[in-house]
């Protein structure tokens, strides 16, 4: 049957059917990478799902079971590895508006999987947390697109990325099928679900651990020597003394690419973010001055909510998108460095393919409790094969890749390596293999006896 079939025979749900609009739901923001650009133009499903309830998205998922109808999963197409691209037409299932703060307890929240991270924020204040991890799109990013296909934000300082033990809770997952089934998965369990682009079952609900809720200031330090600036976003990484929720290093000239800040960055020094907490202000100055840093941009918490902007919207990779609007030549890599090297790592680096590839650095901890530093560098592209010989190199430096080029999920991570369990949840799940089609590269359909 064809997808555009479906609506007639559940005409009460909300469908969109008009090809411009389902083509729009059909796209995220692939096109950081001119390599994804290409490979998914033009791809679009047939027909755009938009339920409200649990019983609306069984229903959604019975009828596409039912006639072999593809369904690909979507929160608010913020990702940028073509995650929620249809490869195969069918359904986009759009969860957004299945988007309900579901409470606190014990600092644990509840939530739908279509609530913005920001309603999700705004929901627990109050009550005295927020999340653990924002990334820069939180305005516009679900919960369950967070979990289904990022890494974390700002917060990771603190709390690792998403993976991390503790941070994730239980999810709620229901299976593709005639007839859906709902199952809970908590601790370890539930991360065979996280980053895997709904295509190993369906996340109605999330359970995630809570911080305690800090009003947070935000600093630029601006350094002239790129070895000051990277020793500073170190050692204020690894000090526990620090209350901090965001650290990141964005080198010259990224920082000519920030135009709403030119008065605060000159374009030929180097630019530390950093989000404190207020008892750490007075320290996080004297480790500047140690530094030989200047800072040039200081809000407190009060100001930084009356200016309605925030330094998160210039980290994470909302700092490919700001270079992006002024140059659309540009790209990026993802990298994972060596928590015990990875000053001797980036130095390196930075001495040998500067400017091609400009220096823009989170730093984290790992999922262990290490402080690392995980690179967004923004490249000058100019073909595929040099794009290969970029990420080459750091892999020659022992630096991780984790190739924001690729569509399918094994080779978005480390070494093409995935964890067993997350194929075994699609057989399980997903026997016919519906699911965002094309995505899990080495799954096959089991065998019928």
């Amino acid at each position: 049957m064809n997808a555009l079939d479906l609506p007639a025979l559940a005409p009460d749900l909300e469908w969109i059917t008009d090809s411009t609009r389902v083509h729009k739901f059909s796209q995220d923001f692939n096109w950081y990478s001119p390599v994804l650009k290409r490979q998914l133009e033009g791809l679009s499903a047939q027909v755009v799902a938009r339920p409200k309830t649990q019983e609306e998205i069984a229903q959604v998922v019975s009828l596409c079971a039912s006639h072999q109808v593809p369904l690909t999963l979507r929160g608010t197409g913020t990702g940028n590895y073509g995650q929620c691209v249809p490869l195969k037409g069918g359904v986009v299932l759009d969860l957004s508006a299945y988007n309900q703060f579901l409470g606190i307890r014990d600092g644990v929240a509840t939530a739908q999987s279509g609530i913005r991270l920001i309603e999700l924020d705004k929901a627990a204040k109050p009550l005295g947390y927020e999340l653990r991890w924002i990334p820069s799109t939180f305005r516009s990013a679900t919960l369950g697109g967070l979990y289904g296909g990022g890494f974390g934000g700002a917060g990771s300082i603190t709390y690792g990325p998403i993976a991390a033990p503790g941070n994730i809770v239980s999810v709620k997952v229901m299976s593709m099928g005639v007839e859906p089934q709902i199952h809970t998965y908590r601790g370890q369990e539930a991360l065979i679900y996280h980053h895997t682009y709904g295509t190993n079952g369906i996340v109605l609900e999330l359970e995630v651990a809570m911080a305690p809720s800090i009003a947070w200031s935000e600093f630029l330090i601006t350094f002239e020597d790129f070895e000051q600036a990277l020793s500073f976003s170190s050692d204020l990484s690894v000090g526990s003394g620090y209350v901090k929720k965001e650290v990141a290093l964005i080198a010259s000239p990224i920082v000519g690419y920030f135009t709403a800040l030119s008065e605060y960055l000159p374009s030929h020094r180097h630019a530390v973010v950093a989000c404190i907490a207020p008892q750490s202000v007075t320290a996080l100055k004297e480790l500047a001055l140690v530094h030989h840093g200047v800072v040039s941009y200081e809000k407190n918490a009060q100001e930084v909510h009356a200016s309605q902007r925030t330094l998160i919207e210039y980290t994470w990779n909302h700092t490919t998108l700001h270079a992006l609007k002024v140059d659309k030549t540009l790209t990026y890599i993802q990298t994972g460095f060596n928590p015990q090297r990875y000053k001797e790592q980036v130095l390196a680096l930075q001495s040998l393919l500067n400017p091609e590839v400009m220096m823009h650095l989170e730093f984290i901890r790992t999922k262990e409790g290490l402080i690392n530093c995980s690179g967004l560098q923004i490249v000058r592209y100019t073909s595929d094969e040099r794009l290969q010989e970029i990420m080459q190199i750091h892999r020659d430096h022992g630096v991780q890749i984790n190739n924001p080029h690729v569509y399918t999920v094994e080779d978005g991570k480390a070494g093409g390596q995935l964890n067993p369990e997350i194929l075994r949840a699609k057989d399980r799940h997903d026997p016919q293999g519906l699911l965002n089609p094309g995505k899990l590269r080495t799954w096959s359909a089991p065998s019928v006896a």
